[in-house]
C-alpha cells in the first residue's frame, strides 16, 4: 500500500527550466499539468500474488525489513512463493478499463511492482541467480505467464484513459536492496522503470511510493533524466525520493517534489497553488489501515461515501484516486463494480461541475464546496446549515442560480456575503449542485 504522506503546502509550483526535460529535468509546466488538473478522477489498482492469501499487499509478509507489526500474517517463505499459485484466469483488462471509463475515471494507475518486489510484467532484469529461486520474480514465472501490464496498457489506450504506472522503489526481497552504496539495486530498478516507460506505448504518470536510505545511495537525478527522455510530458508524483535522508536543497529538492502532492486515506485541504491527489481505498478495513489489495470479508465504501470523497477532493482543487483490490481470479468485486457504475451515472449527469473545473472560489468545508470554470460557479451543498447557505462575498454579480436538476434557487448579494436558499423539496440529500452564472467582468 502507499505510505502515508500528510504534508503538502499551498505553494506556487516550481518554474520549469527551459530546454529538454531529459537534459535539464524539472517539474512539469502548467500546460503539461492541465490534463491532470482537468481529469479529477482516477482508478488505482493494487493487485498481485498477495491476493491469494487475502493479506495486505507486501505489508502482510512477516519477516520484512521495514515497517512495524501491523498486517504481518503470512510467513516470509510462504508469501514469497505465492507467485507459484497465481493464475487469474478471469482477468480481463478490457473489462477493467471499460469499467473505469464507465465510472467516469479519466486515468488509471496500475501497480507494476509493490514493496514485495514481484513484477506484474516479464521484466528482463535478473533478481536471483540462485537456481532454487525465480530468476526474475515476475508474472512470466507464474502459471498465468501473460504480460498483465501490456494488457492493461493496451486496454487503457483503447478506452481513451491516461495511463499511470505505480512502481515501488522499496524492494524488500531484492538481495542488493540498500546494500553498501546500493549500486547494484540502483541499476536494477532504474532499468525496470525504463522497461515500463519504453515497452508499452504512451505513459502519462509515474507514481512512486517512497524510498528509504540516504540520498547518496541513489542516482535520482539520472532517474528523472531518463524518464523525461522517454516521455517529455511525463508527470511524476512527490514520492520518488520521499523518505530519503539528506536530500539536497534547491533545484534537486524541487525536482523530487515533482508535480503533485499525495495525501493518503484522507482528503487534502483546500490548496490551489499546487496540484494534489487523495488516494483512498474502496475497501474500508475495520481493524487496520489497509484495504489496498484484496481483503476478503472487509466492507466496501458506499456509493454515497465515495461520491463525497470525490466532491470533497475536487472542491478542494484536487483529484481523487480511488483504489480497488481485485480477487486472486482477476475480478473486481461485484460490490465495487456497483459503486463505480453509480459514480459514472452521477458524473454523466453532473460532470460539468467536476471535470475541467478548479476548486473555489469558496473554501470547502462540512457544508460542501464549490468549483469554477469561466463565468460559472457550481456549489456542491452536501449539508445545508439551515434555511439559507451563507457564503463570503463575491466580486462578480450573480445573474442566475439553478440546480443542475432544473430548480430555481434564490440568491441575495450584499457587501459582506452571498446568501443562497432553496426549498427543502428541491434539495438533493446527497449533493445539491447549484449553478451560479456570473455577469462578465467589467473591462
Amino acid at each position: 500500500m502507499p505510505s502515508k504522506d500528510k504534508s503538502h503546502h499551498d505553494v506556487e509550483p516550481s518554474v520549469p527550466r527551459p530546454g529538454d526535460r531529459g537534459v535539464n529535468p524539472c517539474p512539469a509546466s502548467p500546460e503539461q499539468m492541465q490534463w491532470f488538473r482537468d481529469a479529477k478522477f482516477g482508478l488505482f489498482i493494487h493487485w498481485g500474488p498477495a491476493s491469494i492469501a487475502g493479506a495486505e499487499i507486501s505489508w502482510g509478509r512477516m519477516d520484512r525489513i521495514e515497517g512495524g507489526q501491523e498486517h504481518q500474517t503470512v510467513p516470509g517463505r510462504v508469501y514469497d512463493e505465492l507467485y507459484k499459485q497465481f493464475n487469474p484466469v478471469k482477468f480481463d483488462a478490457d473489462a477493467w478499463m471499460a469499467l473505469a471509463k464507465a465510472a467516469g475515471c479519466r486515468y488509471v494507475v496500475f501497480i507494476t511492482k509493490h514493496h514485495d518486489g514481484f513484477c506484474m510484467w516479464p521484466t528482463e532484469q535478473v533478481r536471483w541467480t540462485d537456481p532454487t529461486k525465480p530468476r526474475h520474480y515476475s508474472i512470466a514465472e507464474t502459471p498465468f505467464r501473460r504480460d498483465i501490464c501490456r494488457e492493461i496498457a493496451q486496454a487503457a489506450h483503447k478506452h481513451g484513459l491516461r495511463l499511470g504506472w505505480y512502481y515501488s522503489t522499496r524492494d524488500w526481497t531484492h538481495p542488493e536492496y540498500l546494500q553498501g552504496d546500493n549500486r547494484v539495486y540502483n541499476a536494477y530498478y532504474e532499468a525496470q522503470v525504463q522497461e515500463l516507460l519504453t515497452h508499452y506505448g504512451p505513459v502519462d504518470v509515474m507514481w512512486f511510493d517512497h524510498a528509504f536510505g540516504d540520498w547518496s545511495q541513489f542516482t535520482i537525478e539520472n532517474l528523472f533524466k531518463a524518464m523525461y527522455q522517454a516521455h517529455p510530458n511525463l508527470l511524476v508524483n512527490n514520492r520518488a525520493a520521499r523518505g530519503l535522508n539528506n536530500i539536497p536543497p534547491g533545484r534537486l529538492h524541487d525536482l523530487v517534489e515533482a508535480d503533485w502532492d499525495t495525501p493518503e486515506q484522507q482528503i487534502g485541504h483546500f490548496q490551489t497553488g499546487r496540484a494534489w491527489e487523495s488516494c483512498v481505498t474502496m475497501t474500508q478495513c475495520r481493524h487496520d489501515s489497509g484495504g489496498w489489495s484484496y481483503r476478503p470479508g472487509e466492507p466496501t465504501r458506499s456509493f454515497e461515501d465515495c461520491l463525497r470523497l470525490l466532491v470533497s477532493s475536487v472542491t478542494g482543487d484536487g483529484n481523487l484516486l480511488l483504489n480497488v483490490g481485485p480477487t486472486p481470479e482477476g475480478e473486481i468485486l461485484p460490490e465495487q463494480v456497483e459503486v463505480l457504475r453509480k459514480m459514472g451515472a452521477w458524473l454523466a449527469r453532473y460532470g460539468q461541475s467536476i471535470y475541467g473545473t478548479r476548486g473555489g472560489p469558496f473554501v470547502n468545508g462540512s457544508w460542501g464546496g464549490s468549483t469554477r470554470s469561466g463565468n460559472k460557479i457550481w456549489l456542491h451543498v452536501l449539508e445545508w446549515p439551515g434555511e439559507t447557505l451563507t457564503l463570503p462575498a463575491l466580486a462578480e454579480t450573480v445573474l442566475s442560480a439553478r440546480t443542475l436538476d432544473g430548480a430555481a434557487a434564490t440568491t441575495v448579494q450584499t457587501p459582506t456575503g452571498l446568501e443562497v436558499s432553496l426549498p427543502t423539496a428541491q434539495r438533493n440529500p446527497l449533493d445539491t449542485v447549484i449553478e451560479l452564472t456570473l455577469a462578465p467582468a467589467k473591462e
